[in-house]
C-alpha cells in the first residue's frame, strides 16, 4: 500500500512539475482551481452578495497578469472602499437635493472617464461607476438597502484579492516567465482624454439622470451596460462592445442552461463543486488559447456565473432570466449607437482616442 501511495504521489508531482513549465497550463489550471475555491467559499458560508468574489475572481484570474504584490492588492481594497464611500455619500447626503445631486452626478462621470483615458486603475473605475450608478437608486426604495449593499460588495471585493493570491501560490507562474509593462498614468493635463470623457459623459449623463429621477430599476442593467460600452466612445468600438456582449451573454447562457439542468437533476453541494470545475477548466482552455474566439469566453464564463446564481433563488425561472438579460443588452447597444451616431454630427473627428 505504501509503494502504490509514494507511486501516486511521486507521478502527482511529476505532472505538476511538468505543467508549472508551460505559462499557458497553468493559467488554465490556475483559474480552474482559484474559481472552483471562490465558488465553494462563497456558496458554503453564502453571507450577503457571496456570489461577487466568484465572478470577481473570475475576472482577475481571466487576465494574464503576475500575481498581485501586496501593495496593489491593498490598493485595490482601498479602492473598492473608497468608491462606495462615494457612492454612499452621493446617495445619502446629495440625493435629497436633485439639483445639485444631478449637477455633481456629471461632475463625477466626466472625472471617471478621464481619469481612465488617462491610464487609471480599470478597477477603481469599474467600481466607482457602479457606486454612483446603482447605489442612489437602492437608496430611492430604501437607505439601508445601499448601505447594506455597500458592505457586501466591499466584503466580497476585498475577499477576492485574498482569493486571487491563494490562487496565484497554489498555481504560482514559471519563474522565467516574463510580462509586459503597463502604461503609466498620464498625469498633465490630456487634450484627447478630455474630449473622449466629455463624449462618454454627454451620452451617459442624461440617461443615469432619467433612470435615477424616475427609479427605473427593473432597466437598470441597461444604464450600466451602456456606461461600460461608452468607455470608448467611438461608434466602432462602441458597436464592438455590445456585439462583444451580446454573443458572451448567448454563449454563457447556452452553458448556463446546461450546467443549470444538472445540478437541477443532482442537486448536490460537492457534485456543483465539481461540475463547476469541469466548467471552469474548459472555459480557461478557450480564454487563454490565443485564438480569435477567446476574447469571448471569459465574460461567457461570468454570464454563467450570473445567470447560474440568479437561477437557484426562489421562485426565479431561468429562460426569463436569460431571455431578459439579452434584451436588456440590445437596449443598451440600440441606445449607444444611436446616441453614438447622434454625438458624430456634432464632433466629427473619429481618432482613436488613446487609453
Amino acid at each position: 500500500m505504501l509503494n502504490v501511495a509514494s507511486i501516486k504521489i511521486s507521478s502527482f508531482r511529476t505532472w505538476l512539475h511538468l505543467i508549472s513549465q508551460d505559462q499557458t497550463s497553468v493559467r488554465v489550471i490556475r483559474y480552474a482551481v482559484g474559481v472552483t475555491l471562490a465558488v465553494a467559499i462563497a456558496y458554503g458560508i453564502n453571507w450577503p452578495l457571496a456570489f461577487l468574489m466568484p465572478v470577481f475572481t473570475a475576472f482577475f484570474l481571466s487576465l494574464p497578469l503576475p500575481m498581485l504584490s501586496l501593495k496593489a492588492g491593498l490598493q485595490n481594497m482601498l479602492s473598492t472602499v473608497k468608491a462606495f464611500a462615494l457612492g454612499l455619500v452621493f446617495s445619502l447626503f446629495f440625493l435629497q437635493y436633485p439639483l445639485a445631486y444631478i449637477l455633481l452626478l456629471g461632475f463625477v462621470l466626466f472625472h471617471l472617464y478621464y481619469y481612465l483615458n488617462r491610464g487609471g486603475s480599470f478597477w477603481l473605475t469599474l467600481v466607482s461607476m457602479i457606486a454612483v450608478l446603482l447605489l442612489p437608486m437602492l437608496a430611492n426604495s430604501n437607505e439601508g438597502l445601499a448601505i447594506g449593499f455597500s458592505f457586501g460588495f466591499i466584503y466580497s471585493g476585498c475577499l477576492t484579492v485574498i482569493m486571487v493570491w491563494i490562487s496565484y501560490l497554489l498555481v504560482p507562474d514559471p519563474k522565467s516567465t516574463s510580462f509586459p509593462q503597463k502604461p503609466g498614468f498620464q498625469r498633465t493635463y490630456s487634450p484627447r482624454a478630455a474630449q473622449s470623457a466629455f463624449k462618454s459623459t454627454v451620452i451617459i449623463f442624461p440617461m443615469a439622470s432619467l433612470f435615477i429621477i424616475f427609479n427605473l430599476t427593473d432597466y437598470l442593467v441597461v444604464m450600466i451596460f451602456s456606461s461600460f460600452f461608452i468607455l470608448k466612445p467611438e461608434l466602432s468600438a462602441g458597436k464592438e462592445a455590445a456585439r462583444d456582449a451580446v454573443i458572451s451573454t448567448l454563449l454563457g447562457g447556452l452553458c448556463a442552461m446546461l450546467f443549470y439542468w444538472l445540478i437541477v437533476a443532482v442537486p448536490e453541494y460537492y457534485f456543483y463543486i465539481v461540475l463547476m470545475f469541469l466548467t471552469a477548466l474548459l472555459f480557461a482552455k478557450n480564454i487563454f488559447s490565443g485564438q480569435p474566439g477567446s476574447k469571448y469566453y471569459a465574460s461567457a464564463f461570468i454570464a454563467l456565473l450570473i445567470l447560474i446564481n440568479g437561477s437557484t433563488a426562489e421562485g426565479a425561472d431561468f429562460s426569463s432570466l436569460f431571455l431578459n438579460r439579452i434584451l436588456l443588452i440590445l437596449l443598451a447597444t440600440a441606445y449607444i449607437v444611436f446616441a453614438l451616431k447622434l454625438l458624430d454630427l456634432y464632433f466629427p473627428d473619429k481618432r482613436t482616442t488613446s487609453i
